[in-house]
Formats: C-alpha cells, structure tokens, sequence
C-alpha cells in the first residue's frame, strides 16, 4: 500500500466540524473562542455557502490537513470573482507528506472551475519554507503586494 492509497481530498462536510477546529486550534492557538451558539451557523455559511469552501485531505481517515477558499464579486476583470486562500493547516502528526500541497490544489482547482481572475493568498513575512510551498503551487510573491489592515486593540 503507497501513501497516495492511505489519502484522500475532497469539500468538507459536516461531519468534519471538529477536526477543522482541532486544525484551526494548532495554527491559531490564541485565538478567542467561537461562541457555541455561532460555531454551526459559521460553519455552514463557510461549508455550504455558494462562494466559499473548505478543502481537506484525510489521511488513514484523519482530516489532516485543510485550507479554505472564498469568492469575491468583483467589477473589474469582465466580472470574474476574486478567490482567497486562508488558514493552509497541516496536523503536525501529518507534516511533510505533502497534503497542504493537495489541499492548495484542489482549491485552486475549484477557483479557476469557478472562473475566478485571480487567487490571493497572504502568508507571514517570515514564514519561508511556507512560500516555496506557495510558489511552488503557481502563487507569485512579485506580481502584486499585500497588505494587512487590523482593528486597534
């Protein structure tokens, strides 16, 4: 048996709710909590809303890695949408197996299905081993610069 039999990618479904939380808790341990009461309908409007997505890989049955794609309208571009990748998450139990490479992909897939002009993705400045990753995928550090605006606190 190869390591490509023991994983699969596809859209998350319901039943992936809290596995995608265990994810999001690695990646972004000092994040506030969700309110109980939200967590269904935010995962529903991410999950089963028309312009946004998650993607993830299991591997032996495990939701190991994920990351979410989301649309914009946009008025430019003979109105094709914009699409954004945000929270590329690997299980540390799972890292270097290539499964966010997957999951990169198989959103892109999705992006350019639904005729999107564009993908954005934003990553830390420092995070170095994540850009090849990214740019090994097709994102471009030199076409366009991000930036970031946040709340004061």
């Amino acid at each position: 048996m190869s390591i490509s039999d023991l994983i699969a990618v596809r859209r998350a479904t319901k039943s992936d709710l809290q596995a995608c939380l265990a994810l999001y808790a690695q990646l972004r341990p000092n994040d506030p909590a969700i309110e109980v009461d939200k967590i269904e309908h935010l995962w529903h409007e991410v999950v089963d809303g028309p312009h946004s997505m998650l993607a993830v890989a299991e591997h032996s049955g495990h939701v190991a890695a994920t990351c979410m794609l989301s649309s914009i309208a946009n008025l430019a571009s003979g109105g094709r949408r914009i699409g954004i990748i945000e929270h590329v998450i690997t299980d540390t139990r799972f890292r270097q197996l290539g499964l966010a490479r997957l999951v990169l992909e198989f959103a892109l897939a999705e992006a350019w299905r639904q005729n999107c002009c564009k993908v954005m993705l934003l990553s830390g400045a420092q995070r170095t081993a994540a850009h090849a990753l990214y740019e090994s995928v097709g994102f471009r550090a030199d076409t366009e610069r991000g930036y970031v605006a946040k709340p004061a606190h």
